[in-house]
C-alpha cells in the first residue's frame, strides 16, 4: 500500500488531491439573483394570448424573413407538406384561445353551483376563490388518495400535493415510487389535466380535499375522494350539456376569447395552396357558429351569418372525438341558416319518396360532389359521423394525407396517430411562456450542469478514499491526513449538494412556484412532455404560427441523442 488513490486521471496522492472548483458562495447567490430576476420579469401561470399585433405572414413578404423563436413550429417527426392534402382544426383552445382569467374563472363558478343546487354539496362552497394560475398541464389527479400529483416519463412521482398540502418526499416515495408494481396512472383510478379546459375542475377538486379533511362535518355525504371528483366531473358534464358556458361566451365572446389578427389570413393561404381544409369540433353548431363567427369577422349576436364557412371545405361539429376516429355514428347534415340536422346516407342527401316533398333548392349526389366547387364557396356542415365520412367527403386514400391540428394530447393527437396514422401538430400556448424563462435562465442552466459534473467528481474522490480505507491501502503514518481529507471532500459535496438543491428549485420556481416546468419533471422530460414527443408530429404555441411558414414547407426532425453520443457534441451526433 503506497497511499494513494485515482481520480481517473492517473495516479495521484489522495491527501493532496484537490477536488474539483465547486460553485463559490458568490457565484451561487448571483445566480440565485438571475433566476429571481427572471421570476420577476414573467408572470407565472399566465397562458400568453396569440400576438395582438398584425405582421405579414409568409405569402405577403417580398423575401421571407426568419421567425422568432415564440412564432415557431418544433419538430419531432419530419415532415413534408407537399404530401398533405387536408389540414383539419380543432375548434376550442385551438382555432379559439380561451382568456384564462375570465374563462376558466366562469367555468369554476358554474361548476360549483351545480354542486350545490344539483348534487347537494353546502353552500359554502360559494365562498371558494379560484386561483387561475395555480394549474398547469400534464398534471394527474389521484381519486382514490385525493392528490394531484406530477409525473415524469419513467412514471416517477417528483411532485404531490394532497388538497394544497405538499407530500414530503418520504410521503410521496410510500404512495407511489417504492411499491412492488410501478403504477401507470390511467384511468379508471386517475383522471388527466390534460387540457386547458380540466384547469378549474382540478383546482376545485384540490378545495374540497381540503374541505373533506378539515370540516369533514359539511360534507356527510362523503364517501372518499373518489366519489368528489366523480361528482366534480358529473358537474362539469353539467354545465357543458345545460348551455351554462355557452350562453355567457355567446353574450360576450370578446370577454373570454382571445383575437387572432393573423388566424384568417392564415386559413386563407393554406386554402389557396391547394389543401382542403376542415372544421372537426366536439362543440355543437350553435355554439361553433358563435366562436367562428366572432374569430373571423367579429360578429355577434344577430348580426351573425355563415360567410365563415368560405373558410373551409367541410365542418363537423359534435364529431365526439375521440370516438370520432373509431366508432361507427349517425352522419347529419347541418342547415347552416337554422342549425336543424337532416338525415343522410353516408353524407349523402335521402331523397323523400315523393317528388313533391322535395324542397326546390335540393342538390341530389353524394356530398363529395358538393365539395368539388371552387374556393369562394361555402363548406358543408355536419354533425357526427366518422373518420371515414371525412375521407371520403375529402377525397383522402390514407390518413398520412391529413395534418390534424388540435390542443388535446388524447382526444386530438394520440388516437388521431395511432388509429389513423394522419399527421399531429399540438397546439400549447403555455410553450411561449416556456421559452421566455428559458432564454432568461441560461446561465442558471449552465451552473446547474457545472454544479452537477462537480458533484459526481466529488462522489468519485470520496468512494475512492473510502474504498482505500476499506482494502486497507493507507499507510499508518498517512491514516491521519488521508481521514481529514476525507472529511473535507464530504464537506464539499454536501455543499454543492445543497448549492444545486437551491438552485434547481428557484430555477423550477421561475416557471411555476408549485408545479415547475411544463415538460419537465426535475431533469426528465414529464409525462406530458414524453406524450407530446412522442404522438405530436409538430408543436407550436398559437395555431397562427403556421401562419409565418411556406404551406409547402418541409419540417425537419431533430437529430435524436442517446446518451453515449451527447458527450461528443452535435457535430459528431451527425456524422
Amino acid at each position: 500500500s503506497n497511499g494513494t488513490s485515482s481520480n481517473g486521471k492517473g495516479s495521484v496522492s489522495a491527501a493532496t488531491t484537490d477536488p474539483p472548483t465547486a460553485a463559490a458562495p458568490a457565484a451561487a447567490t448571483k445566480t440565485a439573483t438571475r433566476v429571481r430576476s427572471a421570476k420577476s420579469l414573467i408572470d407565472y401561470g399566465v397562458i400568453p394570448a396569440p400576438p395582438s399585433s398584425r405582421h405579414a405572414i409568409w405569402s405577403e413578404q417580398v423575401w421571407p424573413h426568419s421567425i422568432g423563436l415564440n412564432r415557431q413550429i418544433f419538430c419531432n417527426r419530419s415532415l413534408n407538406m407537399k404530401q398533405i392534402k387536408a389540414i383539419g382544426f380543432d375548434m376550442d383552445y385551438t382555432l379559439a384561445q380561451y382568456k384564462p382569467d375570465t374563462f376558466e374563472e366562469l367555468a369554476h363558478q358554474q361548476t360549483v353551483d351545480k354542486l350545490v343546487t344539483a348534487f347537494g354539496y353546502p353552500p359554502d362552497l360559494y365562498g371558494f376563490k379560484f386561483d387561475w394560475r395555480y394549474m398547469m398541464r400534464g398534471l394527474i389527479m389521484d381519486k382514490k388518495r385525493g392528490n394531484v400529483i406530477k409525473v415524469d416519463r419513467h412514471k416517477y412521482v417528483k411532485v404531490a400535493y394532497h388538497g394544497f398540502r405538499q407530500l414530503s418526499r418520504d410521503e410521496r416515495n410510500q404512495c407511489y415510487n417504492l411499491s412492488a408494481v410501478r403504477d401507470d396512472f390511467e384511468e379508471p383510478n386517475y383522471g388527466m389535466i390534460d387540457t386547458l379546459f380540466s384547469l378549474a375542475e382540478a383546482y376545485l377538486f384540490m378545495q374540497l380535499v381540503e374541505l373533506a379533511d378539515q370540516h369533514p362535518s359539511k360534507l356527510p355525504n362523503f364517501s372518499g375522494y373518489a366519489g368528489i371528483y366523480r361528482d366534480v366531473r358529473a358537474a362539469v358534464d353539467l354545465c357543458h350539456r345545460d348551455g351554462s358556458l355557452k350562453r355567457h361566451v355567446a353574450a360576450n365572446p370578446a370577454k373570454y376569447i382571445h383575437e387572432d389578427p393573423h388566424l384568417v389570413s392564415m386559413l386563407q393561404m393554406y386554402k389557396k395552396s391547394g389543401r382542403k381544409l376542415f372544421l372537426a369540433t366536439n362543440s355543437l353548431w350553435d355554439y361553433t357558429n358563435v366562436v367562428m363567427n366572432y374569430l373571423c369577422s367579429k360578429r355577434v349576436g344577430k348580426s351573425k351569418n355563415d360567410e365563415w364557412l368560405r373558410l373551409f371545405d367541410v365542418v363537423i361539429v359534435g364529431c365526439g372525438k375521440p370516438g370520432f376516429f373509431s366508432e361507427r355514428r349517425p352522419l347529419f347534415a347541418v342547415n347552416a341558416k337554422d342549425g336543424t340536422l337532416q338525415n343522410t346516407d353516408n353524407g349523402a342527401p335521402i331523397i323523400p319518396i315523393g317528388e313533391e316533398d322535395l324542397p326546390d333548392d335540393i342538390q341530389l349526389g353524394s356530398t363529395m360532389s358538393q365539395l368539388d366547387l371552387a374556393d369562394e364557396d361555402k363548406a358543408a356542415a355536419f354533425q357526427g359521423g366518422n373518420y371515414t365520412d371525412l375521407h371520403q367527403m375529402l377525397g383522402i386514400r390514407s390518413g398520412t394525407q391529413v395534418l390534424y391540428v388540435g390542443d388535446h394530447i388524447y382526444g386530438d393527437i394520440l388516437r388521431s396517430k395511432k388509429s389513423l396514422g394522419w399527421r399531429t401538430a399540438l397546439v400549447v400556448p403555455e410553450l411561449e411562456q416556456e421559452l421566455a424563462i428559458r432564454a432568461a435562465t441560461k446561465a442558471t442552466q449552465r451552473e446547474l450542469r457545472m454544479l452537477r459534473i462537480a458533484r459526481a467528481d466529488l462522489d468519485n474522490q470520496i468512494h475512492r478514499l473510502e474504498w482505500a480505507f476499506k482494502m486497507g491501502e493507507i499507510r499508518p503514518q498517512d491514516m491521519s491526513k488521508n481521514e481529514q481529507e476525507l472529511e473535507r471532500l464530504r464537506l464539499d459535496r454536501e455543499r454543492v449538494k445543497d448549492q444545486h438543491t437551491v438552485l434547481l428549485k428557484e430555477h423550477h420556481e421561475a416557471f411555476h412556484p408549485v408545479w415547475g416546468q411544463l415538460l419537465k419533471t426535475g431533469y426528465q422530460n414529464s409525462r406530458y412532455g414524453h406524450q407530446i414527443d412522442r404522438f405530436a408530429c409538430l408543436y407550436t404555441s398559437h395555431v397562427a404560427n403556421m401562419a409565418f411558414y411556406s404551406p409547402d414547407t418541409t419540417y425537419t426532425g431533430r437529430i435524436d441523442y442517446m446518451a453515449h453520443e451527447d458527450i461528443f457534441g452535435d457535430d459528431a451526433a451527425q456524422n
